[in-house]
């Protein structure tokens, strides 16, 4: 689940993280309210949607007077703001966030992140921070460093000290700096992180360092651990499809192909779309059944791609193993179908726990398919069926 920058700031402000005087706004009225509390003659007026690249886009206004202000959240507030990482339609922006301005002697990159490939827990950084931080490290590489940690246990200070003097940092800057990454260490494990970032980070002349934007990003399987989290997911910000699908225990992303997609597996879900791809078809979903999910669960995920016009052919490709047979995947389809009422050809796959009994369900309940013995059998026989309903 990703948070944002407001709420980013306000939890790793109660972990010591120094952050600037700041406020959310819903109106240009309000924004302007905010700039008068929080004093000053300089402000950032910040729209916030779950993208990055906002500055770059258009998204992050200077403004010099509280006037300025009003006019900057004017303009930003019920636009749609596209960035390198929305579509192409953007996000729409409902409220922007209002702080005061400073003046930085430098910027630098700071982040806590999971390294997927490792299992462990990374701390990032690099002596050069700000919007362009990508493009910056994809042509120079070396530039990140990284200090894998020894499970969730903070660095020892000398560790510490020792990365921040690889970014550059010297002096005040360099305590400031030890302290504030041991705090984004400790938020990182207590939160069930999976990625804070803090980028840029303002270095002052003084030294004094400042997270001048945040990014956070924790882990949906661990909600149920933080319901204080929980309360802060921005569902406006989520597709509906999509939401639909997390109620019911199903990751699912919508994509833009006709041939529906039922995985159970992220893997074998990736490995589908990739066969299905070399067949020349296109997917119109990512979707990844957990093992907690039940068949009533199941069947809300089919029955939307049910409901999905573009949708011409179905494509089921599970394998039964651990909390999720494959009978219990037939039962779902055998309900979404009822539910919905559409008809549309099935190419069935299954194999492993009670593959077999699978497809004598998929008989007995008069369930219309096509049975496949391989994945690329499956994949070309859903996009020929795709081609001629075409």
């Amino acid at each position: 689940m990703n948070l944002h920058e407001f709420q980013a700031k306000a939890i790793l402000a109660r972990y010591g993280i120094p952050v600037l005087p700041g406020e959310v706004g819903w109106t240009a009225e309000e924004a302007e309210r905010i700039a008068v509390e929080i004093g000053g003659t300089s402000f950032a007026v910040k729209a916030q949607i779950l993208a990055g690249g906002r500055g770059e886009a258009g998204g992050v206004r200077l403004a010099r007077s509280t006037r300025e202000v009003r006019d900057a959240a004017a303009g930003l507030i019920g636009s749609r703001l596209v960035t390198a990482q929305t579509s192409a339609a953007g996000r729409n922006v409902r409220r922007v966030y209002v702080e005061r301005a400073v003046t930085c002697a430098r910027d630098v990159y700071v982040g806590v992140s999971l390294d997927r490939d490792t299992g462990a827990i990374v701390l990032l950084g690099a002596g050069q921070g700000g919007g362009l931080i990508e493009e910056l490290l994809r042509d120079a590489p070396e530039k990140l460093r990284r200090m894998p940690l020894s499970g969730a246990a903070v660095p020892s200070e000398d560790e510490l000290r020792a990365f921040a003097a690889a970014l550059g940092l010297r002096g005040g800057a360099e305590s400031e700096a030890v302290r504030l990454m041991a705090a984004l260490v400790r938020a990182f494990v207590d939160l069930d992180a999976t990625l804070i970032e803090v980028n840029p980070l303002c270095v002052a002349e003084d030294g004094g360092l400042t997270a001048l934007d945040v990014k956070m990003t924790v882990d949906d399987n661990a909600l149920f651990r933080h319901p204080e989290l929980q309360v802060l997911r921005d569902e406006d910000e989520i597709d509906a499809v999509e939401l639909e699908a997390q109620r019911h225990d199903l990751n699912f992303v919508g994509m833009d192909g006709d041939i529906g997609v039922v995985v159970n597996g992220a893997g074998l879900a990736l490995a589908t779309h990739d066969i299905l791809r070399d067949a020349g078809g296109s997917p119109a979903n990512f979707m990844d059944i957990r093992t907690t999910a039940m068949s009533l669960q199941i069947a809300k995920g089919i029955g939307l791609l049910l409901a999905d016009p573009k949708v011409k052919v179905i494509l089921v490709n599970v394998h039964g193993g651990g909390m999720t047979r494959c009978d219990t995947i037939v039962e779902a389809i055998h309900i979404a179908v009822r539910w919905s009422g559409r008809k549309v050809p099935i190419v069935f796959r299954a194999a492993g726990q009670n593959a077999e009994y699978a497809l004598s369900m998929m008989i007995d309940r008069r369930i219309s398919h096509e049975v496949a013995n391989s994945i690329t059998a499956a994949a070309r026989r859903a996009v020929e069926l795709a081609r001629s309903s075409s």
